[in-house]
C-alpha cells in the first residue's frame, strides 16, 4: 500500500517520521507521491503548545473524515496518529478522532506495521503506550536505522537522535510526561549510524536530544568494551563528539537542545578541537529573571547563563549562540521581562525564538494562575523580536567583509536565481550561483552585506 505521514513539532519529530517510513518500506509498502493517492495516512504529533496539538488533531480529523464520507478515490484509506499528542491523550484521543484506525505513542514506533496489518483487516481503534522507562523500538529496524530510501535530502543531511525522553523537568513542559526518562543510545550504534549514512554520502549531521547535552548521565553510552577515547575525554558527549570526527568524510556536526549546565571545558575542548563541529549552540533560556528562572525549575541563574555564553565566546568571537524565550509566564512582572530583555542584550543572541506561555495539562504551572494578559504577551513578544531584529542586524554587519565556508543547500526559497546555505555558525547565506554548483558542495562566499538573519554574498 501507499502511505503517506504529515509531520508536526521538532526535528525529532522529523526523525521520526523518516524512521517510520524505513518501517513501513521494509513491510512492503511505498511512499505516495502525496495526501490524494495514499491508503496509509499517518499524522506525527506534537503538544508542547497547544496551537501545535490543535493542528496535528485537526489534519487527523480531516483525514478521518476521508473515511466517513468515502471521498478517497483509492477507497477507504488507514488513518493512524502517532507520538506525543497520543501519549498525553490516552483512550481520550478516540472521543477526539471516533473514526480513527490506530494511535501509537512515543518509543513504540516499531509496532506501526503491524497494526497496519490489523487495520487493512479490520480492526479500529488501536492504541499503544509506552511506559516512562521503555526502551524505544523501531528506530534502528532500518539498516543502522538509517532514513528509507528515496527519503528528501538524505544525501547530505540527516538527522540522529542520540538520546530520547528528558529528566529535567521543568514547570511549563510535558516532553518529560508524553516523552519518558531520558535514555541515551549506545554510543557504539550512534557512531555505526553515522558511518552507515557517510557511506551513502550524506556530508552533515544533526544529533538531536531533548536536552542533548546530558547524553550518557542516565544510562551509560559508552561500556567498558569500548575503547578510551584518543583524547583523554571522560564525558559522554564530548566523547562521542570526538569519535564522530573522526569518521572519514563527515564535514560538519550540529547538535539540539542543550541546557547551560553541559557547557563544560571538555565540550568547549571539542569545539576547539575538532573543526567538524559546527561553532554554533541552542541554548534555550526562557527567562531573564532569577525569581521566573527558579520557579520554571531551569536549575540554573542569570549569571551561570551568560558564563556559559562566555566560555562558547571566549575562543571564538564569532561562535552563534540562538535561544528560545518565554514570555507571560504565570506571574511575570514588568521587571522579570525588563530582565529578560537585558539578559539577551547581555547575551548578544544570534537569533531567538520567542513563545507566548501556554498552560499545558500536567504540568506544574498548569496550576498557577495564567494571570499575564493575552494583550500583555503579544506586546512582550513583539518587543523582544523588535529588539532581536536590531542585535541580529548588528551582529551579522560585522561579518560583513569576511569569507564564509557555506554548506550548499539549493535554490533560495525566496529568489531561486539565487542560492543558499549555512556556515559553520548556521548562518543563513545567500549568494550569486555559478556553473557547477550542487547541493551539499562547500564554498567559499564573501559576506557583502547582511540583514537580522540573513548574510549576502558572492563567491570568494
Amino acid at each position: 500500500m501507499k502511505y503517506h505521514i504529515h509531520t508536526y513539532g521538532c526535528q525529532m519529530n522529523v526523525r521520526e517520521s523518516e524512521a517510520v517510513a524505513a518501517l513501513l518500506e521494509a513491510a512492503g509498502h511505498v511512499r505516495a507521491a502525496g495526501e490524494a493517492e495514499a491508503e496509509i495516512l499517518i499524522v506525527n504529533s506534537c503538544t508542547v503548545r497547544d496551537m501545535a496539538e490543535r493542528k496535528a488533531i485537526g489534519k487527523c480529523g480531516n483525514l478521518c473524515a476521508l473515511k466517513r464520507d468515502g471521498r478517497n478515490w483509492k477507497g477507504l484509506p488507514i488513518v493512524g496518529l502517532i507520538g506525543c499528542a497520543v501519549t498525553r491523550l490516552g483512550e481520550k484521543v478516540f472521543d477526539q478522532l471516533p473514526h480513527l484506525d490506530f494511535a501509537v505513542g512515543s518509543r513504540r514506533y516499531g509496532l506501526i506495521p503491524a497494526l497496519v496489518n490489523r487495520a487493512a483487516m479490520g480492526e479500529t481503534r488501536m492504541l499503544e503506550i509506552s511506559g516512562p522507562d521503555e526502551i524505544p523500538t523501531g528506530l534502528d529496524a532500518h539498516p543502522q536505522g538509517l532514513p528509507a530510501e528515496g527519503a528528501p535530502d538524505v544525501n547530505f543531511q540527516a538527522f540522529v537522535t542520540i538520546l530520547l525522553g528528558c529528566d529535567n523537568r521543568c514547570s511549563y513542559c510535558i516532553v518529560p510526561d508524553v516523552r519518558g526518562h531520558e535514555y541515551s543510545r549506545p554510543a557504539r550504534e550512534v557512531v555505526e549510524e553515522v558511518r552507515g549514512l557517510v557511506g551513502r554520502g550524506v556530508k552533515e549531521v544533526c544529533l538531536l536530544g531533548q536536552s542533548v547535552l546530558r547524553y550518557g548521565l542516565r544510562n551509560k553510552a559508552w561500556t567498558a568494551d569500548d575503547a578510551p577515547s584518543p583524547g583523554g575525554y571522560t564525558e559522554a558527549f564530548p566523547r562521542l563528539l570526538e569519535s564522530l570526527a573522526a569518521i572519514p568524510g563527515l564535514e560538519r556536526i550540529r547538535f539540539t537542545s542543550a541546557h547551560p549546565k553541559g557547557c563544560t571545558d571538555e565540550l568547549v575542548r571539542a569545539y576547539r578541537e575538532f573543526p567538524q563541529v559546527c561553532r554554533h549552540l541552542h541554548l534555550p533560556v526562557q527567562s531573564g529573571s532569577d525569581r521566573v528562572l527558579a520557579e520554571m525549575g531551569r536549575h540554573y541563574t542569570r549569571a551561570e547563563y551568560l558564563a556559559a555564553v562566555t566560555k562558547l565566546r571566549a575562543f571564538d568571537p564569532e561562535f552563534a549562540v540562538t535561544t528560545d524565550v518565554i514570555v507571560g509566564y504565570p506571574g511575570e512582572t514588568t521587571e522579570d521581562f525588563e530582565a529578560t530583555r537585558s539578559l539577551m542584550d547581555e547575551a548578544g543572541f544570534d537569533n531567538a525564538f520567542v513563545f507566548k506561555y501556554s498552560p499545558r495539562p500536567g504540568t506544574r504551572s498548569a496550576a498557577l494562575p495564567d494571570d499575564v494578559s493575552t494583550a500583555e504577551k503579544e506586546r512582550r513578544d513583539q518587543v523582544l523580536l523588535a529588539d532581536q531584529e536590531v542585535r541580529g542586524q548588528a551582529r551579522n554587519e560585522k561579518l560583513v567583509g569576511t569569507v564564509r565556508e557555506v554548506l550548499v543547500e539549493g535554490p533560495s526559497p525566496r529568489n531561486p536565481a539565487r542560492w543558499s546555505g549555512r556556515d559553520s555558525g548556521n548562518r543563513i547565506v545567500v549568494f550569486t550561483p555559478c556553473e557547477g554548483i550542487i547541493k551539499g558542495q562547500r564554498v567559499q562566499v564573501k559576506i557583502t552585506s547582511a540583514r537580522p538573519q540573513t548574510l549576502l554574498g558572492e563567491l570568494a
